[in-house]
């Protein structure tokens, strides 16, 4: 038996669970939470290459940090979960949590099939160590918003398209 992931309504609503292959190949609605990592003086992000081992988007960049929501957790829970999972970027009693920044539905498509998620984007400013879950990421970066913008204009350079759908609201 595989993870099992919440899954949701097309409103946002928690509706039940099922196994995560399950959700995927079925296209049903489900969450993920994820930090955008900022530098402490704002000028500066974490963008990341995911391993080509993963099941959904492998090889392809992303700004946020995150995953997918497991029955009944909350998305800021999730957020600070997979900030430490993904780049070992735990968080201590009295830290500062990671802010709201965007969220967004999105319905499209992977290999196919038709996927939907609604996404909720945190923002965490952080310039201490970074440390990448091999399985997970293969590589990682700072860039400046420019930066991030200068490739996202290419359309042929591998982002994941979930996160395309909060870039304007997560950009400076």
């Amino acid at each position: 038996m595989g993870e099992t992931i919440a899954v949701y309504d097309r409103a946002g609503r928690e509706i039940g669970s099922a196994e995560r292959s399950v959700v995927y190949a079925e296209g049903r609605w489900h969450a993920s939470a994820g930090v955008l990592v900022r530098s402490l003086d704002g000028e500066r992000l974490y963008v990341h290459r995911r391993t080509e081992t993963k099941a959904v988007f492998a090889g392809m960049h992303d700004c946020l940090a995150g995953g997918v929501l497991g029955p009944g957790e909350d998305p800021a829970g999730a957020a600070i979960r997979e900030l430490a999972e993904e780049l070992g970027i735990v968080l201590e009693p009295g830290d500062e949590p990671p802010l709201p920044l965007a969220k967004a539905s999105w319905d499209g498509e992977w290999l196919g099939a038709p996927m939907r998620c609604h996404l909720f984007a945190y923002e965490l400013r952080y310039d201490g160590p970074i440390r990448h879950q091999p399985e997970e990421i293969a590589d990682g970066w700072w860039w400046t918003d420019a930066e991030l913008r200068a490739h996202l204009d290419d359309p042929a350079w591998p982002f994941v398209p979930d996160t395309r759908v909060l870039i304007e609201d997560m950009l400076g």
